[in-house]
């Protein structure tokens, strides 16, 4: 009876992948102890394994219609928050408008008034403004009650924006509880198609094994459309890619454990099956099948391993070059492995292709002739270009460099002059130079582009830079973008009082934001606000070193001050350590709603994040964004 049940096995394997894939020869029939039945099929034992491959493949149909229903709750999220701020901001221009016309009024109609007069206090009402609807006794006890019922509210808005300390040991940089729960739900997912109606008795192992299969097919379109820098989900979601990376990297963690699953239940049904009827582990291993599918798990599995923050920090080329070759042979290698993977390959290798060479190397990429100088700190590199930008868009193109670009976003930078290698190899860096301003007239602006670049390590492409710099004052630069996104932006204009935080470099980041809020241009586009006198806008910029301060030349100090800038500068770290960041953010916050963009190393960033959460949990209405600080 095993004999039989072995052989129906191998046919239900013969069956549902492929009739020819592990066909085993009369030789092996004839050596068998039972006769193989004419039809296997009418077998029970066999019927009910074909059912549950079957069913399974079913089941796993379903799951990126799941996904688009969570990605549509999302999208009505992120536009609901952004109409929202919208609003904020309109109502907030209009009524410091009305401020400042109610300012001009006073003024003209004291200034030949003698003596400290000063203007009324607006939170008294005049006597004509009471009507029936006017409360006739305090409001504070009602607050107070109010303040109450949304203390759940409060408190698991903190919890879920809380970040915890790194894991002791292995210190692994943790993320934020919403973020973890986010994952979570997305790996329980998972799991719940791996096992639902799943029958639990070895028999089946096949049909698990086949599940696990599906599954990482299934997300594949997922994890390459995560890695794509033009994508939709910007438009719908409100987040950049590099946002999104988080998730882009559980996913592909994901893979690599679904593709060990698949192959391991494939091993365990020729062990305990395939084994019994003649089948060698070698001429299992050698099957067209079975080359095909292990060639695509060693590929995911080289593309996981030389993903890990380790390796990818001490040896970016080499990952991004692994990483682009990888990607084309895994999807090879699975197209030809199972013909149940392909429309799946096909959705991913096309998302893959777009992105990478229509949108990357075609329309979104220019070229310029760039300047480089070294700053005063001997290690940082600032590199300028400048040109006129052009009004001529498409609605259906992408928006490139041609066209300017907002405060915050940030470019891919190639500079094939370092080597031959460096041709291919593209850099990203957040854009440190103020967003060029459009008229109302529609007319071009003319963009003044520079980056910020601080060398890091002993060798690398930072590193090739600044030595090139040394010797040569421009080279030619191809650049990829712009990409980024203008959430935080938004969340500040719409805040009473806007707080920007930075960490050394994390200014390159900050100035641009800061000059958007604080401008005052005579005609400012929808891009650049101009600086309001209701709103409070404060810088804090933590250095290492006091030279770092010279990244901003001093004329944009003044610049930024002038228009009423409250910047906080503390003592560089190198020489009295650390600030507390808990207490500088405390004091910063006036009331009202505020609105905090931080961008700076991973301790900067979770102090931020966890001064926030207690500040959510006594009742502030503020709102915390990061901007991400590296790649």
């Amino acid at each position: 009876m095993a004999e039989e049940l072995a052989i129906w096995l191998r046919n239900a394997v013969q069956s549902s992948l492929d009739e020819s894939a592990l066909a085993v020869g009369a030789t092996s029939r004839a050596n068998a102890s039972n006769p193989v039945p004419d039809d296997p099929g009418k077998a029970p034992q066999f019927r009910k394994l074909a059912e549950a491959v079957l069913y399974g493949r079913k089941v796993v149909n379903t799951y990126n219609l799941v996904l688009l229903g969570v990605l549509l709750v999302f999208t009505l999220w992120h536009w609901a928050e952004k109409l929202a701020l919208r609003k904020r901001w309109r109502d907030a221009r209009r009524s410091a408008k009305r401020d400042e016309s109610a300012d001009d009024t006073w003024s003209s109609s004291s200034s030949t008034i003698e003596g400290t007069a000063s203007p009324p206090d607006a939170s008294i009402k005049k006597v004509d403004d009471v009507d029936e609807t006017s409360p006739l006794l305090s409001t504070r006890s009602s607050r107070q009650e109010s303040t109450v019922l949304w203390k759940p509210f409060h408190l698991l808005r903190a919890f879920l924006l809380y970040q915890p300390r790194p894991v002791p040991i292995i210190d692994k940089t943790l993320p934020t509880n919403a973020i973890s729960l986010l994952v979570f739900a997305f790996v329980t997912l998972n799991l719940l198609y791996n096992l639902y109606g799943m029958t639990y008795e070895l028999l089946y192992i096949f049909s698990f094994a086949d599940r696990c299969g599906l599954i990482f097919s299934a997300n594949l379109p997922l994890l390459y459309l995560l890695a794509a820098k033009t994508q939709p989900l910007k438009f719908l979601t409100g987040y950049s890619y590099e946002s999104l990376n988080i998730f882009h990297r559980r996913v592909g963690e994901l893979l690599c454990f679904e593709a060990f699953m698949h192959l391991v239940g494939m091993f365990i049904v020729w062990f305990f099956a395939l084994r019994k009827i003649g089948f060698t582990l070698a001429r299992f291993i050698l099957n067209k099948l079975v080359i095909l599918g292990l060639l695509a798990f060693l590929s995911y599995q080289v593309l996981f391993i030389t993903s890990l923050g380790s390796f990818r920090k001490r040896m970016y080329e080499v990952f991004l070059t692994l990483h682009i070759f990888f990607q084309v042979m895994g999807l090879t290698f699975l197209w030809f492995h199972f013909h149940t993977a392909r429309p799946y390959v096909g959705a991913a290798l096309a998302i893959f292709l777009i992105d990478r060479v229509v949108f990357r190397l075609w329309l979104k990429a220019t070229t310029h002739l760039a300047t480089l100088a070294i700053l005063e700190d001997g290690e940082t590199i600032l590199v300028s270009t400048n040109w006129d930008t052009s009004t001529r868009q498409s609605l259906l193109m992408p928006k490139s460099m041609e066209h300017g670009w907002k405060p915050n976003d940030h470019v891919f930078l190639t500079v094939p002059a370092l080597s031959r290698k460096h041709t291919l190899q593209a850099h990203p860096f957040t854009i440190f130079s103020a967003a060029p301003t459009f008229h109302t007239n529609k007319e071009g602006a003319h963009a003044w582009f520079s980056l910020l670049i601080r060398a890091q390590g002993n060798e690398g492409f930072t590193r090739q830079l600044l030595d090139y710099a040394r010797s040569q004052e421009s080279a030619n630069i191809r650049l990829d973008g712009p990409y980024g996104s203008s959430h935080a932006l938004d969340m500040l204009r719409a805040s009473d009082t806007a707080v920007v935080i930075a960490g050394g470099s994390g200014i390159a980041v900050a100035y641009p934001l800061l000059y958007a809020l604080l401008c005052r241009t005579t005609t400012p586009s929808a891009d650049i606000e101009g600086g309001s006198k209701r709103r409070k806008t404060k810088l804090l910029w933590i250095t290492h070193e006091a030279a770092h301060h010279s990244w901003i030349p001093k004329d944009k100090w003044v610049e930024l001050v002038e228009w009423g800038l409250e910047a906080h500068t503390p003592t560089a770290t190198a020489v009295v350590g650390r600030p507390n960041v808990h207490s500088s953010l405390r004091s910063m916050i006036d009331g009202g709603r505020t609105g905090v963009v931080v961008s700076g190393p991973d301790g900067l960033v979770r102090d931020v994040r966890n001064t926030v959460a207690g500040l959510l949990c006594a009742g502030k209405d503020v709102k915390v964004q990061v901007e991400k600080f590296g790649w």
